[in-house]
């Protein structure tokens, strides 16, 4: 009975030790996504709909940057605030989705009213223009309300928040979610 009692307790230790270990090794890879790389240069042209010299070519890799989050290569601009892009969510994994700045709203292509389109080219325009900064990169990244894209910050070479910038130039306003206002009936 003593003899039993012991192995038992040997099993749920090494039991133990294996869900430890399990746990150790998932927390640090679930962290280290997040001390990603950096692409040098990840927009190119393809951003305002011109041809790409290599349109399949990864986001190259580069020494990693703590504060940047994940490198992303921009693919076409949507709208003043979504943009498709190729996210490098691991080395050698690379992700295609679409990207909503997090905390803005912009202006809709498909528009209601002649002004709102207006402002929904220029908002388009200043975010194809950031973006063309190069070093494109997506932190808190988060699951959009609507499904087939993502909410997150976005940052490039010389442009820290995107969203805010945009924001702060007119082309955008602050969004915390629920019903969007009119852009038709702000210009009245």
């Amino acid at each position: 009975m003593f003899l039993s009692s012991q192995r038992q307790a040997g099993r749920f230790g090494a039991i133990a030790l294996i869900a430890g270990a399990f746990a150790i090794g998932f927390g640090t890879g679930s962290v280290l996504p997040r001390f990603g790389q950096r692409a040098e240069d990840p927009v190119h042209t393809g951003a305002l709909g011109t041809p790409r010299e290599s349109p399949a070519a990864p986001v190259p890799a580069a020494p990693p940057n703590l504060r940047t989050g994940y490198p992303a290569e921009v693919l076409r601009v949507l709208d003043g605030d979504t943009f498709e892009a190729r996210v490098r969510i691991w080395p050698g994994h690379d992700v295609t989705t679409r990207v909503r700045l997090r905390g803005i709203d912009a202006p809709e292509m498909k528009a209601r009213c002649e002004d709102e389109r207006a402002r929904a080219v220029a908002a388009r325009t200043a975010l194809m223009q950031m973006l063309e900064q190069g070093n494109v990169a997506i932190s808190a990244v988060g699951l959009d309300k609507y499904g087939g894209r993502v909410d997150a910050e976005v940052s490039t070479a010389r442009t820290a928040d995107v969203g805010r910038a945009l924001r702060d130039a007119g082309h955008a306003r602050d969004y915390a979610g629920g019903r969007r206002q009119s852009w038709c009936e702000a210009s009245r």
